[in-house]
């Protein structure tokens, strides 16, 4: 495995870990553990837990915006909002993905951090600004549902037959 397949391999396994743990409450030692590796490997490839944190919550932007990228090829507008959305809620059927992403907004006490997830954020939503061509006020709102989202699937209410998390929910694809 090239050293980069081998980085690959550790995101994907610190994003579990991180997702589970949070950045605080996950070892280094059980990262390179499941990943078949040294830790002093480990740290070879990144430096400290928080640059694999780093790398962690940037790996997971950037899908995001991949996916963005994909759904509204050949769309904009409202058409191109509703792609990214659809495109969003099947992300957020790997729950693995929704913690590691709720995690890296828990972990913004850390300057560092913060700086990785705003940025992230930022490029999200001026792609999304861009591709669609709306107004900021319908791009907020297509943040503010998505976050909507995020908090229903964190609750695990996406599949619920509660009548008020069905009520939200219609709420939700009526707005």
């Amino acid at each position: 495995m090239s050293a980069e397949e081998r980085r690959e391999a550790i995101l994907e396994v610190a994003r579990g870990e991180f997702a589970r743990n949070g950045f605080h409450g996950t070892s280094t030692d059980t990262i390179a553990a499941q990943a078949g590796i040294s830790q002093p490997y480990l740290f070879r490839l990144f430096r400290t837990k928080k640059e694999l944190f780093v790398a962690s919550v940037r790996r997971c932007f950037r899908e995001t915006l991949e996916t963005f990228q994909r759904a509204t090829e050949g769309k904009r507008g409202e058409e191109a909002l509703e792609a990214m959305g659809e495109a969003y809620m099947a992300l957020l059927a790997d729950r693995t993905r929704l913690q590691a992403q709720m995690q890296a907004y828990a972990a913004c006490d850390d300057p560092e951090v913060c700086a990785v997830v705003r940025q992230g954020y930022g490029d999200l939503f001026t792609w999304v600004e861009r591709v669609s061509g709306l107004p900021p006020a319908e791009v907020s709102a297509f943040f503010a549902k998505g976050m909507l989202l995020n908090v229903a699937a964190s609750m695990d209410l996406l599949h619920s037959d509660e009548a008020w998390a069905k009520r939200l929910l219609a709420g939700c694809k009526d707005a």
